[in-house]
């Protein structure tokens, strides 16, 4: 097939002229994501021979050529290549991945932060065209005998052209880079050798394949051309952990996440004996770009003696660690293992059983040691992570104790250990109270008898611990320290003494209380199980409760998820010493017509203090204006 000409996708122009005229301070890094795609065809490559044992053996390399006198700089390997549709889907298409939002991010960052950006939006390659005037792609696919060329001056089109030739399958990226002068904002010369050891030595290290650049020695007298192997090769997670500083451990992550902000904390794995295998994870700042518009993304790669089997190896971490990234090397299991095999494989659950293990304590330390770290890691994960709790019974009980809520005497993050160390004596448990808002629920007319009495609740505002609530209440494992539901009709905070006081005034105004029950459970019997006169409250006029866990919690969760499930009835509890229910019983007593629409509003109003939204807010504000017209004489 003759060249073609095609133009770049829609903002193409913009963002290659953004990469020409760079925005970025670094111009360094794009040797690293040149360096980092040939590694990744490099993979592949090793991959398709492990599938089919028909294919040639080779042997990986990643080539660095430079030439002074035309000013080109070459980085090829001998991986896996591409044809011409591929060259044209992955390099004609500019940042399918996210091109406006990688637009937006380098316009807000800042410059310190704004070179990293490439790596998180997938424009690695367009950064060659920082230091470029032209780029040239020669690719041959593994398995095909033709090659094809991509040319592209960074102007918005490139063309592809068949007629041309590779010896092998594998491809070759040739810069022709720009003048190093003021003009051109180039500092260094990209062709000189030194520049490109610094910057491989800083950047790729770690690469499993041998980068290998021609130098010129002087031996004898005389100049010799000879290859010299740049990286050392050894892959950061098996150097002695002394031997690794901080910085080359933020540069790994990074190289392997694309995330530009360092990680909170890392964590080594070492296990020799029975099960051999090492590790290197990581804990995120932050979450991940793509965690929750892709979740398989990501995660824990898998090596096996130091060659690249899988990215996302879920058999190697539970799914509510899935915001954990990196690489765990094993000797211990087969080259050619599937995913199928992993299933089954014992020395994977040992190795999962390790990291968990590890990760637990890591996180228990940041909790100790740094508490502003662990609170950054808890608002970023806490979701993901407490899904555990429900996911996996054997280990709740240590995800409860990493777990971080509010309160309702304390602003701020308390654990459960600093929440028991407030506990009064005669505490029956740990008091909770779940919903979906949390300034709803700290204005809950539910906290009042707790507060006056100076007893602490939890406040679980996250939709999981209302979950959790319901099916793990007893995972701490300890009778004193149950989770009790306040919202519940059976949890009470009253003494034996206390309660008999409270039936015996209950009692005196039963009578009173017999029409308010009896109108209102024939005007809303549909959505009231019961309505019960309440000493507990010391502020609010009503509640509402419920007869078992968290059934109303639940209604709204998949409400929530667009589900309509049945309704569930809930114990309307009316505070006998509050004025409005007063009026109502003399309302109830003389069948006053505006009976029924005082009871209704403070059936709304206890809903929307739980933050839930009202079927019918029209009718509400409805009643609540015939109400107030006959308050004020309208």
């Amino acid at each position: 097939m003759p060249e073609e000409r095609f133009e770049f996708q829609t903002e193409a122009a913009e963002l290659l002229k953004m990469m020409i005229n760079s925005v970025y301070s670094n111009r360094d890094i794009f040797l690293r994501e040149l360096v980092s795609n040939a590694s990744d065809a490099l993979d592949k490559r090793r991959i398709e021979k492990l599938k089919n044992a028909e294919l040639a053996d080779f042997e990986p390399e990643i080539r660095i050529i430079r030439d002074k006198d035309k000013r080109t700089l070459t980085i090829a390997d001998n991986g896996i290549g591409m044809t011409r549709g591929e060259l044209g889907r992955y390099l004609g298409t500019i940042a399918k991945s996210g091109t406006k939002e990688f637009l937006a991010a380098a316009k807000s960052e800042n410059n310190n932060n704004q070179e990293n950006l490439i790596g998180q939006f997938g424009v690695g390659f367009y950064s060659a065209f920082m230091v470029a005037e032209r780029v040239e792609v020669l690719s041959r696919k593994l398995g095909e005998s033709g090659a094809c060329l991509f040319k592209s001056d960074g102007s918005g089109s490139y063309t592809l052209d068949d007629a041309v030739t590779r010896g092998e399958c594998g491809t070759t990226v040739t810069l022709h880079l720009k003048p190093v002068n003021q003009d051109s904002n180039i500092t260094k010369d990209y062709t000189d050798e030194w520049v490109i050891r610094d910057l491989i030595s800083k950047y790729s290290d770690y690469i499993a394949w041998p980068i290998v650049m021609p130098v010129t020695r002087h031996k004898d007298d005389q100049e010799v051309v000879q290859d010299e192997t740049l990286n050392s090769q050894k892959a950061i997670w098996v150097r002695p952990e002394k031997d690794v500083k901080e910085e080359e451990y933020n540069e790994f992550y990074r190289h392997l996440t694309h995330d530009w902000k360092e990680p909170l904390a890392h964590i080594r794995l070492n296990a020799e004996g029975a099960t051999s295998f090492k590790g290197l994870l990581f804990i995120p700042s932050e979450a991940p770009f793509d965690l929750v518009m892709d979740p398989n993304s990501g995660g824990i790669s898998l090596y096996i003696n130091r060659v690249f089997i899988m990215n996302d190896c879920k058999e190697l971490i539970p799914e509510y660690m899935r915001f954990i990234r990196g690489v765990i090397d094993s000797d211990d299991l087969s080259l050619n293992i599937s995913r199928e095999i992993l299933q089954d494989e014992p020395v994977i659950r040992v190795i999962k059983r390790s990291a968990q293990r590890k990760i637990f304590n890591e996180l228990k330390k940041l909790l100790e040691a740094d508490r502003e770290k662990y609170e950054k890691f808890w608002n970023s994960f806490r979701q993901i992570f407490k899904w555990g709790v429900i996911q996996d019974s054997e280990h709740a009980k240590n995800i409860l104790e990493l777990a971080l809520f509010n309160t309702s005497d304390h602003d701020g993050w308390t654990s459960i250990a600093e929440y028991k160390g407030r506990m009064k004596p005669d505490q029956a448990g740990i008091y909770c109270l779940a919903g979906r808002d949390l300034a709803a629920l700290k204005s809950s007319p539910k906290l009042e008898a707790f507060k006056a009495k100076g007893y602490e609740v939890l406040l679980m505002s996250d939709a999981v611990d209302e979950v959790i609530l319901v099916n793990a209440a007893d995972a701490l494992g300890d009778e004193h320290l149950k989770l009790l539901n306040i919202s519940l009709d059976s949890v009470s905070i009253q003494s034996e003494d206390e309660k008999k006081a409270a039936e015996d005034e209950l009692k005196d105004i039963e009578a009173k209380f017999a029409p308010v029950k009896e109108q209102a459970m024939a005007a809303m019997g549909d959505k009231l199980e019961d309505v019960r006169p309440s000493l507990s409250m010391t502020d609010s006029p009503a509640c509402l409760r419920d007869t078992f866990n968290g059934l109303f919690q639940m209604e709204q969760v998949l409400r929530a998820m667009g589900q309509n499930p049945q309704p569930q009835k809930r114990i309307l509890e009316l505070n006998i010493k509050h004025p409005l229910v007063k009026k109502l019983m003399d309302m109830a007593e003389s069948n006053d017509g505006q009976f029924t629409n005082l009871l209704e509003i403070l059936y709304d109003q206890s809903l929307i203090l739980e933050g839930a939204v009202l079927s019918e807010p029209a009718s509400f504000v409805k009643r609540l204006n015939e109400v107030m017209t006959k308050a004020f004489g309208a």
